[in-house]
């Protein structure tokens, strides 16, 4: 009986709304390396029931190597190029949740393409959380850096359509506030329960 209860309650939530009212558009989310833009992201795109997207993976996935390996092979501006190029491909292919890499939006076409084909979303979260989540993470080169970059890269993250701060509760309440955001932004009104 509560499955049953759960479901009706689903239905009658905004979510369905929210998938409606993207049209092609996809759900961005930005934010630092640790913001927790993956795990958000899969959550969130399975209460919208639309797909979700890592474009670090389609990243690693069009170069057949890792992002570690791109930078130690090429540097960093080749990276940002090709970053560039798949999150524009992958923007096609809305509706969709998308988590970009942490430098995605530091690129001027890639915001603009974000904010014409996209709902940006910035997980925002402080200092301490992004060093405590990424202190074990050797495989992404620009770790070591939060500290310097994240006072650079806010700027731009700030210019999000949505900002919901991800701390350590469970996501499921950043989600939450996440879809909240979403049907604000969207138009969409609540329940009145």
């Amino acid at each position: 009986m509560i499955d049953i209860a759960v479901q009706k309650a689903a239905q009658s939530g905004p979510e369905a709304q929210i998938a409606a009212a993207l049209g092609s558009r996809s759900i961005v989310l930005v934010g630092m390396m640790g913001a927790g833009k993956s795990s958000v992201g899969r959550r969130l795109a399975s209460r919208l029931s639309i797909p979700f997207v890592d474009a670090d993976a389609e990243i690693e996935a069009a170069a057949g190597m890792t992002i570690a390996e791109m930078f130690e092979k090429h540097g960093e501006p080749y990276f940002r190029a090709g970053e560039a190029r798949v999150i524009a491909r992958l923007l096609e292919g809305g509706p969709q949740v998308l988590a970009t890499g942490g430098g995605a939006v530091m690129d001027a076409n890639t915001r603009a393409l974000i904010a014409a084909k996209g709902v940006s979303v910035w997980l925002k979260a402080d200092m301490e959380v992004l060093l405590r989540r990424t202190k074990r993470r050797t495989e992404r080169p620009l770790a070591s850096k939060i500290e310097t970059l994240l006072p650079a890269r806010e700027p731009f993250y700030a210019q999000s359509d949505i900002t919901v701060q991800s701390r350590e509760e469970p996501h499921e309440a950043v989600v939450d506030e996440v879809v909240a955001g979403l049907a604000g932004k969207l138009g969409i009104a609540g329940d009145a329960s």
